[in-house]
């Protein structure tokens, strides 16, 4: 499966912004999806994620109650709907697949097999 993120771009504090990443080659809804964010100097970090159920959904707890996290397997594509965005959210976002994932491992860079190109987002204050 090959992963296309997209939709970050330079908002100011407060904003809200919709990334996507869209797969070809294989249908998204075999796959857990997770995205991920790496700032300049820092490691890269968890954000958010899904089960293939799409029933379960996890998040950072820089996330909770800001961010959400979707998936429409009719257009092959998982959302990240990102709301009141802060400065500290600035990083290049990356969406991540792999075809199934315990619990303990959606949380872990490593688990995932498959990757796309990041997408900046550049939140200012």
């Amino acid at each position: 499966v090959q992963l296309q993120a997209s939709g970050g771009g330079l908002v100011q504090a407060g904003d809200s912004l919709r990334l996507s990443c869209a797969a070809s080659g294989r249908p998204i809804s075999s796959y857990s999806i997770a995205w991920f964010r790496q700032a300049p100097g820092k490691e890269r970090e968890f954000v958010s994620g899904i089960r293939r159920s799409a029933s379960n959904e996890y998040y950072a707890d820089s996330a909770k109650g800001r961010f959400t996290i979707s998936r429409d397997n009719a257009k092959n594509t998982v959302y990240l709907q990102m709301n009141s965005l802060k400065p500290e959210d600035t990083a290049l976002y990356y969406c991540a697949a792999a075809p199934g994932l315990i619990l303990s491992a959606m949380r872990t860079a490593s688990s995932y097999s498959y990757w796309g190109h990041g997408t900046q987002v550049t939140v200012s204050s």
